[in-house]
């Protein structure tokens, strides 16, 4: 009996050591040497807001890969998770909040968790200037900096813990989805399982010719905008009167765009007449263009889709401004020509204006194979089992959805099928979603209404593939809904339209 109550707690006291890393533990990994890497600091941080106490490990990989790496001190679930970055990446944004790039949220659940600036320092999303003939920070921010942090972050999991986490898991959005998908198609050893969210995976197709051409179409020729915010709530409200029945239930949302027929002419002011509840010759003909997508003077399509039909209420972000802030398209197109999109950079004199849609576009295949995470053959991430989900909004007004689409049903084909797909990968369109569900102000749900990471979980742990996430929107008018599966929709059945039991995926 003594025996076996000494063996019960020598087990007990070799468990909390394992769970329970002290001051010291967490100060000597500032020590360690890691090859092409340089650890800063490592510092025991508290318990607070929420957040487990746990230890903050600093550095860099050469050159200039900066990350911040967080491991609970107690309660360890033996899982690492990391996530990406948005735009042009340029800060270690640790403490960003909810779920899209945040690395607290899976340091909440118990999550040995980081992050990463993507190889550079930048003032923010849309800042480009860091590129400027600089190939390997290209590089860094195309290819290299989330399989170098992820190798950093083992190395640094199994010396504070003694031992390697168990399961490792990737969550991005938007560059971070671009960074997910590139993850399974090029480094596909890496994690059990990825989420990409509004993933975007052509960079170059998406950055350089699709928003230089939303921006040239909305420029006159004093270089000033041709549609702006006042105009968006009366587009939104005919929009949203032309296309929101098509999924059967009026519930002010555009529930699939692709069935949405609706005409900007029947919005024309009469000729000879103006007015507020009408649009211009010109106001129209920009309708027209962002609804249609890029095209050739031959009349080619550039780019898959346009901007989609039920994104009218997050224009003012996006694509027109507002009364307070610019447009953010436009800036993203802008730096990244400048400095970005082509195998020499112009530089900080060269204007969107000058993109030439007939030559230019053929010009990106360089960058191309540093950025573009469009590769179809999923073969290796599925052999060793790991587990795809992907997520995008049909409301997102700059990574618009068509070409996530697009890809998605090419790597199906190239793997053998639905089925064969089913098995390891699974794609969920959004209605109403904005770009990562960043805003909450439109009519569906925002990245605080959905769980994907636990639907993940089950799927690489259990086995349980996910029939359908469940969300919720939290903003009035308050609904709960499941958003299923590509090709499937979540239809109506009858009952509460405000309650996910009244529909089911068809």
């Amino acid at each position: 009996m003594f025996t076996r109550i000494f063996l019960a707690a020598a087990l007990w006291c070799m468990a909390g050591a394992a769970h329970a890393q002290s001051t010291t533990d967490c100060a000597a990994l500032a020590g360690m040497a890691i090859p092409d890497t340089n650890l800063l600091s490592a510092t025991l941080v508290p318990e607070r807001d929420g957040l487990p106490a746990h230890c903050r490990v600093l550095g860099y990989v050469r050159p200039a890969i900066n990350f911040e790496i967080r491991l609970p001190t107690t309660g360890w679930n033996g899982k690492f998770y990391m996530v990406g970055c948005g735009g042009f990446c340029g800060q270690v944004l640790s403490e960003r909040p909810n779920f899209t790039n945040a690395m607290n949220y899976g340091l909440r659940r118990g999550y040995a968790a980081a992050t990463t600036d993507a190889g550079h320092w930048g003032t923010g999303s849309t800042d480009a200037r860091w590129a400027w003939n600089n190939r390997q920070g290209e590089i860094d921010w195309g290819t290299r900096a989330i399989p170098e942090v992820t190798r950093v972050s083992r190395a640094v999991i199994a010396a504070f813990y003694t031992r390697g986490a168990e399961r490792s898991y990737f969550a991005g959005c938007s560059t971070g989805g671009r960074q997910a998908l590139m993850q399974a198609q090029r480094f596909p050893d890496d994690f059990d399982g990825i989420i990409a969210g509004s993933p975007a995976l052509d960079y170059t197709g998406l950055v350089a010719t699709f928003l230089a051409w939303t921006t040239q179409a909305n420029t006159d020729a004093q270089g000033r905008p041709i549609l702006t915010h006042a105009r968006v709530p009366l587009i939104s409200r005919a929009v949203t009167e032309a296309c929101d029945a098509t999924d059967g239930l009026r519930d002010g949302m555009v529930s699939n765009p692709r069935a949405c027929q609706f005409d900007p002419a029947t919005l024309q002011c009469p000729a000879g007449s103006s007015g507020e509840q009408c649009l211009s010759p010109a106001e129209v003909g920009v309708l027209r263009a962002w609804y249609r997508g890029p095209r050739n003077a031959a009349g080619q399509q550039l780019y898959p889709g346009g901007i989609p039909m039920g994104s009218e209420a997050f224009w003012p972000v996006w694509l027109t401004g507002s009364a307070t802030a610019p447009a953010v398209n436009p800036l993203f197109a802008l730096n990244f020509l400048r400095y970005m999109a082509f195998q020499e950079d112009p530089g900080e004199n060269y204007q969107v204006s000058q993109f030439d849609m007939e030559r230019d576009p053929a010009r990106l295949a360089f960058m191309g194979a540093l950025y573009n995470a469009t590769s179809t053959d999923l073969s290796r991430f599925r052999a060793r089992n790991a587990r795809l989900i992907v997520y995008h909004g049909w409301a997102d007004a700059i990574v618009t959805p068509e070409r996530t689409v697009d890809w998605f049903e090419a790597a199906t084909r190239a793997a053998g099928g639905r089925e064969q797909m089913d098995q390891f990968a699974r794609l969920f369109m959004i209605p109403g979603f904005d770009h990562c569900g960043l805003s909450p102000a439109g009519p569906g749900i925002s990245e605080t209404g959905f769980d994907p990471l636990t639907a993940l979980e089950n799927w690489v742990e259990r086995g349980q593939p996910p029939a359908s996430i469940p969300t919720t929107r939290q903003a009035e008018p308050r609904f709960s809904r499941p958003v299923c599966p590509w090709p499937q929709q979540a239809r109506h059945q009858g009952g509460d339209a405000a309650v996910a039991e009244s529909f089911a995926c068809r």
